[in-house]
């Protein structure tokens, strides 16, 4: 095989099917990038773990047709800082493959491409959702799945089409996020739970690349999700298991409710948590003009900071957040202004958690449909 190709462009086609693989598989063969090239100028490259492939094709000069499986990360490394010339590879006598670029030479050792896995092919019925809407849906929703790998379906997102709604939702018991965009597609009903870290690759490498298609494939435990833009394909294997019924949790009144700036609220926790000990809830009373926040961690150290903020529909509240937890549904509400509602329960013994939504204005919700449900700490002082 030999071929000619722009630096650039091989560069980034090798860094977009490289990230998906992890730092350490305890197969040697998963690790590789498989390079073919045919001879009507079209040079594919892919990789493939068994849970997710990502494949793109871009122009080259094909002098020589084949296929080549290269280590990937070694192959990224390489060609993101080869000097400003025309990429040269080709398969030397000696079976390794060789990497040219103006002075730099380099030798690759090959590896037994009979030996690497077929990349999944998708055939099922797809829609289309505006690329930077799903980006910002997975990067507002994504964050609150599950990092324990004890309970799989915590680890997923789930993603839901109904009639012209895509929607996404994850949960890790104390929290769920939710956002809905719109969804164009033959199929009207479907549901995907997809690996949460596979998902969130997929939101930073299309986020700027126009409508993304979204095909649902496979059967049985070979059930696969595909996300395509332009010349990129990103496929994934689904998580196997009942997502818990987390959307019936969601409150339908919200008349008590502070509204707050988003960015003088985000600063104001950060200081204040300093002085909390690790994994101690932050205290929050939300009056009629301000919410307080106050600390109390080790060596008697204490903080308190108020912003100002504006209550409607109750009395003054006070609750233990987890300061983090918020911290991180701020940075998804992407608002000048957020709204805290308090919602009711029906056990008395049970704290109930708060919904996070977004506000263009004090006065005015947005219409991102964007929610975040957090359960308050119990509060021991």
């Amino acid at each position: 095989m030999k071929f000619h190709v722009n630096r650039d462009v091989f560069s980034e086609a090798v860094s977009f099917v490289v990230k998906l693989l992890p730092q350490r598989n305890p197969q040697p063969i998963l690790a590789g990038v498989l390079i073919e090239a045919t001879a009507d100028g079209a040079l594919s490259l892919s990789a493939f773990d068994y849970e997710a492939s990502a494949r793109t094709t871009i122009e080259a000069q094909i002098d020589e047709s084949g296929t080549i499986l290269v280590h990937g990360r070694l192959l990224n490394d390489i060609a993101s800082r080869l000097p400003n010339a025309p990429i040269e590879i080709f398969t030397e006598e000696d079976g390794n493959v060789a990497v040219v670029c103006g002075p730099a030479r380099f030798a690759l050792a090959s590896m037994p491409v009979e030996e690497y896995p077929a990349i999944p092919e998708v055939t099922g019925e797809s829609g289309l959702v505006p690329g930077e809407d799903f980006a910002t849906a997975i990067s507002q929703v994504a964050f609150a799945a599950s990092r324990d790998d004890v309970t799989p379906v915590l680890t997923g997102v789930q993603l839901a089409v109904s009639n012209n709604s895509l929607a996404l939702v994850a949960t890790d018991r104390y929290r769920v996020a939710t956002r809905a965009i719109d969804w164009d597609g033959s199929q009207a009903e479907a549901q995907a739970l997809v690996p949460a870290r596979t998902l969130t690759e997929v939101g930073k490498t299309f986020s700027h690349g126009g409508n993304i298609s979204i095909a649902f494939s496979g059967e049985a435990d070979r059930e696969i999700i595909a996300f395509t833009a332009g010349n990129k394909t990103v496929t994934s294997l689904l998580i196997k298991g009942n997502f818990p019924p987390v959307q019936r949790l969601f409150p339908e009144q919200t008349g008590h409710y502070s509204v707050v700036s988003t960015s003088e609220l985000t600063e104001a926790i950060r200081r204040v948590a300093l002085v909390l000990d690790r994994s101690a809830p932050l205290r929050f009373t939300f009056g009629p003009t301000e919410v307080t926040m106050d600390a109390a961690g080790g060596d008697q150290a204490r903080a308190t900071e108020s912003v100002d903020a504006t209550l409607t529909g109750g009395e003054e509240v006070t609750l233990g957040l987890n300061p983090q937890y918020l911290l991180e549904a701020l940075g998804a509400v992407k608002s000048e202004f957020t709204r805290i509602t308090f919602t009711s329960s029906d056990n008395a013994n049970k704290l109930s958690p708060i919904l996070v939504t977004a506000q263009t204005s004090v006065e005015e919700a947005a219409n991102d449909n964007f929610k975040y449900l957090l359960q308050p700490n119990l509060l021991l002082r």
